[in-house]
């Protein structure tokens, strides 16, 4: 029987649709043990007897690739696929897939979350209340207010739609706009430059590339209104961590709400120390209904091409059609 390592922690303890689609496809199941990707050799060693692997966070190498000759597909858990490089699986005849419209929804709750618990002071009045004070004072309202959102695609769409549900203006900075969308949502579509400059709470949903790396820099952030806030739920690299701390510790802006970190996992960073700042665990995309339909897209991509199906909407390099590996009998 073919076999399908599954490299997610959180899937070895959840019973989902996902397992009943691999094993209906004639796969086993093998799942990783905690902390086997700390290092290449570590995902190679577990990579070793099995051509699929529904893929977690780790980072799959040039010299991990190269170094497993049966692999056939890499299913991201997810949207993202910056972890693996897609040049050396494409020349290695290996499928990338991962899971588009799976976590959008997830990604865009949380991030206006952070909006509102950053509008509202919510872990400040909560530090405050459990210190025997009463910070009963004034917060700030979202209504009327300017929502700037980088990258209008679905999460950034869905972001969007919140921000017109609570009465805010929606700039938007958009490479590809959509303007049917656009139009019948009333948002003002603007340069980033613009965007950054008039928002009052400025979300982040682009991919990491060359052009977005450090978009967010010192010079942007000098941009920004006083006391403008900064969410940050795409990828760390989009925010120049330096700058963004400096930005917080002279109060140039409100205050940031992250997800996401240029280093991950993050044990010790300078902005522990700082109250005008949220942060959470790269934890926005997989609440427990994403979580589920994540693994299911994968799990059905895996599937697919198991079959010698091309699942076309999920295959992130399909220049590799014509030449990628196939499943052993």
């Amino acid at each position: 029987m073919r076999k399908v390592l599954i490299t997610p922690p959180g899937l070895a303890r959840f019973d989902g649709e996902y397992r009943q689609v691999l094993r209906g496809a004639g796969f086993e199941l093998v799942f990783a043990r905690q902390g086997f990707a700390g290092t290449e050799a570590g995902l190679i060693e577990a990579l070793a007897g099995n051509p699929a692997v529904l893929a977690g966070s780790e980072v799959y190498s040039r010299r991990v690739i190269e170094a497993c000759p049966d692999l056939v597909v890499i299913a991201r858990q997810g949207v993202g696929h910056d972890a693996v490089d897609l040049e050396a699986a494409t020349a290695a005849g290996i499928v990338v897939t991962n899971t588009p419209g799976s976590n959008h929804l997830a990604v865009a709750e949380h991030a206006f979350g952070l909006i509102l618990a950053l509008a509202k002071n919510l872990f400040g009045q909560d530090r405050e209340t459990r210190a025997g004070n009463w910070p009963r004072r004034p917060t700030l309202p979202v209504r009327g207010c300017t929502l700037g959102v980088v990258g209008l695609g679905r999460t950034g769409k869905a972001v969007a739609m919140r921000g017109i549900a609570f009465g805010m203006k929606i700039f938007a900075a958009e490479i590809d706009p959509d303007r049917d969308f656009i139009a019948s949502q009333g948002i003002q579509l603007a340069p980033y430059e613009e965007v950054v400059s008039e928002a009052d709470y400025l979300t982040f949903h682009v991919p990491l590339t060359s052009q977005t790396h450090h978009m967010l820099d010192g010079r942007a952030l000098a941009q920004m209104k006083p006391g403008a806030f900064v969410v940050n739920t795409s990828r760390g690299g989009v925010v120049d961590e330096g700058a963004l701390l400096d930005a917080l510790r002279r109060q140039r802006i409100g205050g940031a709400a992250l997800d996401v970190y240029e280093q991950e996992p993050v044990r010790s960073h300078e902005l522990f120390g700082l109250e005008n700042v949220i942060l959470t665990a790269h934890s926005a995309g997989i609440d427990q209904r994403s979580r589920a339909d994540m693994a299911l897209f994968a799990a059905q991509a895996i599937a697919s091409l198991g079959r010698g199906e091309w699942p076309q909407e999920k295959v992130v390099n399909p220049e590799v059609r014509g030449r990628r590996r196939r499943f052993a009998e």
